[in-house]
C-alpha cells in the first residue's frame, strides 16, 4: 500500500518484494514506512530502504508500535547495532500510539484488529481504511472504521482459516461497515480466479489487484 499526498509519500509495510514494488510503481521518493505487524511477509523488505537512503541522503522514517519495533531490531540487528557497518540501512524509529499520528499532512488513525491472537494495526486516512490480516474486529474498533468511503480488507480464501477472514466473513464485515466501495486484498490462490470471484461478489465489493489506484 502506497499513500501519496502533496507533501509526503508513505508505504504501509515492506514485504519480501518491496524493492520490486517500488520499482514497478516508479517511486522516486519515499518519506516513511508504517508497519501493521511483524510477520515476515510484512517486514522482510525493510533492508531495501538503503536505495532511498542513498538517493535522499537521509534516514528512512519507520513507524511501528513497540512490539513491532522490537521485532524489527531482532530481524535486522545490523541496522540497529551500536557500531554500524558502512552502507547498512539508515532508519529513524517512531512509536505509534493509540491517539494517531501525522506524517506531513497525512493523519493516520490506528485500528487494532486481531490476527488470531496477535494484535495487528490497520489505518484510517481521511475516508479510506486499510486493514490486513484480520480475523476479528471489536465493536470499539469498528466505530473508527464506520463512515469510510473506501475500505480495504483481507479475504484469504473460502475455507475456514484460524487467523484471516474467509470470503464470506469479509463480505459480512464489508456489509456491516457499509463503505461506498470495498476492496478485498491479502488473497490466496485458493480463493479462485479473479473473474470468477468478481462474479460472486455483491454490489460495491471488488477484488483489489496489483497496480490498483484510488483517490481519497
Amino acid at each position: 500500500m502506497l499513500i501519496e499526498a502533496d507533501d509526503k509519500t508513505v508505504a504501509i509495510d515492506s514485504g519480501p518484494d518491496f524493492r520490486y514494488q517500488m520499482l514497478r510503481a516508479n517511486v522516486q521518493h519515499l518519506d516513511a514506512i508504517v508497519y501493521t505487524h511483524e510477520h515476515k511477509d510484512h517486514v522482510a523488505g525493510m533492508d531495501d530502504v538503503r536505495a532511498f537512503n542513498f538517493k535522499q541522503q537521509e534516514p528512512m522514517n519507520i513507524y511501528a508500535d513497540p512490539r513491532v519495533q522490537a521485532a524489527l531490531m531482532r530481524e535486522f540487528p545490523y541496522v540497529f547495532a551500536e557500531n554500524k557497518y558502512p552502507g547498512i540501512p539508515q532508519v529513524d524509529m517512531h512509536a505509534i500510539g493509540d491517539e494517531g499520528f501525522h506524517i506531513g499532512s497525512i493523519h493516520f488513525t490506528p485500528i487494532e484488529v486481531m490476527h488470531y491472537k496477535l494484535p495487528v494495526l490497520g489505518f484510517r486516512v481521511n475516508d479510506f481504511t486499510y486493514i490486513t490480516d484480520a480475523k476479528t474486529v471489536s465493536d470499539q474498533e469498528k466505530e473508527k472504521i464506520k463512515g469510510s468511503k473506501i475500505l480495504v480488507i483481507n479475504a484469504l480464501q473460502k475455507q475456514t482459516h484460524i487467523s484471516h477472514f474467509t470470503l464470506d466473513e469479509a463480505i459480512a464485515f464489508a456489509q456491516e461497515i457499509d463503505a461506498e466501495t470495498t476492496y478485498f486484498t491479502h488473497i490466496s490462490h485458493r480463493l479462485g480466479k479473479h473473474a470468477d470471484v468478481m462474479a460472486e461478489l455483491p454490489a460495491g465489493i471488488k477484488l483489489a489487484y496489483d497496480g490498483l489506484t484510488v483517490s481519497i
